[in-house]
């Protein structure tokens, strides 16, 4: 919608409105002008019928003739908004009314500003093929659907990924002693009946031994581990983030979106200083990512814990609008999250919750969009930084020889 077109190729025998909406099967096709003999030269030789409809325009104006007569000029941006104007009046009636007034005013947005601070780059092919690769547990329950995406993710960082589940460490079978790393993913354990991830963090919560093994994990100086949607929500109700030993009346925790529904969008992220170790390097830039969560507002009882963390450098993602700035307007905040936090950070950096999905955005393939430069300069998703992070911190924790590093190296 950030472009118009002038349309001189009505039929001055055919009603105009027969001729733009039809059912039959057909295919408009964009194309710079010295393109067209040579596209339609192909099309004759097939024998596909075809017509030159108009040209592309820079204006941001819809212009339609009919036999050099104008019957219709006016802006693209509002043309968008009265063909849109029933799916608005049907969104009103299926969520929240404020946010859906507030969506429907968007027909004239400038679009997303990507910004890049690093250069993002393919995982060198040795820590690939090495054979002592770091561990990292990628831990299921019941109703968790985000496993193969993370799994696939730490592998092409460089890391042995190891499917765990919830059984596995009720049952005594593995522990996990022997692991960098251990990831939540994401999904809806036991179906949300209980609210996000209150199911999952009660199975760790009201078990002694495995409430125990965690919160040793937790505590060991050469680990890491990482929550996303439904991991990140479990994050928060085991207390990982934003810090330790918060009462769980003060606890922060992620309630139902303001919009009232589930939302699967692709909004822009800022990604600020922190001390998390998966986001080093990646400071100031700001770029797509997936959200898939009907609970990913950020809750927090006592307002001062948010202001504090803020303030600590422990909220490392924002969701922001189109001039970069952090928000809390629909849809550019998909859950309504307060000052449009997406992510909490453990104080030493090696825990980090984040409601998006980069593990849905780690190939470039996986991106619905992004600016045309980059599809050509980019030699890497951005968001695969964040995994090679980790590694790169594992690597680096074993040089510093710390007390369990020989172990598990």
């Amino acid at each position: 919608y950030n472009l118009g077109v002038d349309y001189y190729q009505l039929q001055e025998k055919e009603k105009a409105i027969a001729q733009l909406f039809s059912e039959e099967l057909g295919l408009v096709i964009e194309y710079l002008p010295p393109s067209e003999e040579r596209i339609c030269s192909m099309l004759r030789e097939h024998a596909v019928p075809f017509r030159v409809l108009g040209d592309t325009q820079v204006e941001r104006q819809v212009v339609l003739r009919r036999g050099g007569e104008v019957v219709l000029d006016i802006p693209t941006p509002t043309l968008l908004s009265w063909w849109e104007a029933t799916s608005d009046r049907i969104e009103m009636l299926q969520m929240n009314p404020i946010r859906a007034r507030e969506q429907s005013g968007l027909h004239d947005r400038p679009g997303p500003q990507y910004h890049l601070t690093f250069e993002p780059q393919p995982t060198p092919e040795h820590f690939l093929l090495q054979e002592n690769k770091p561990k990292v547990a990628i831990l299921r329950e019941e109703g968790s659907n985000g496993d193969r995406e993370m799994t696939s993710a730490f592998y092409a960082a460089g890391f042995e990924p190891w499917d765990l589940t919830m059984t596995d460490l009720l049952n005594g079978a593995v522990s996990l002693d022997a692991y960098r790393g251990l990831v939540f993913v994401g999904g809806f354990s036991y179906a949300d009946v209980l609210d996000s991830a209150k199911g999952w963090a009660g199975i760790i919560r009201f078990n002694d031994r495995l409430r125990e093994m965690f919160d040793a994990f937790y505590r060991r100086p050469d680990t890491f581990s990482l929550g996303v949607c439904n991991g990140c929500q479990l994050m928060a109700l085991l207390g990982w983030v934003p810090w330790m030993g918060i009462p769980d009346t003060k606890q922060p925790r992620f309630i139902r979106n303001s919009s009232n529904r589930f939302e699967s969008r692709w909004p822009t992220v800022k990604i600020v200083e922190s001390p998390a170790i998966m986001l080093r390097g990646m400071e100031n830039s700001s770029f797509g990512i997936w959200v898939a969560h009907g609970e990913g507002r950020l809750y927090c009882p006592d307002p001062d814990i948010l202001r504090e963390a803020t303030e600590r450098n422990l909220a490392p993602v924002y969701f922001v609008d189109d001039e970069g700035a952090a928000t809390e307007k629909y849809p550019f905040n998909p859950n309504g999250s307060s000052l449009g936090t997406a992510a909490f950070c453990s104080p030493d950096g090696r825990h980090l919750a984040i409601m998006p999905h980069p593990e849905r955005a780690f190939l470039k393939w996986q991106w619905p969009w992004m600016p045309e430069s980059w599809k050509l300069s980019l030699h890497a998703s951005p968001w695969l930084r964040m995994f090679q992070n980790a590694r790169t911190w594992c690597a680096d924790s074993d040089a510093d020889e710390h007390p369990l590093a020989s172990r598990i190296k």
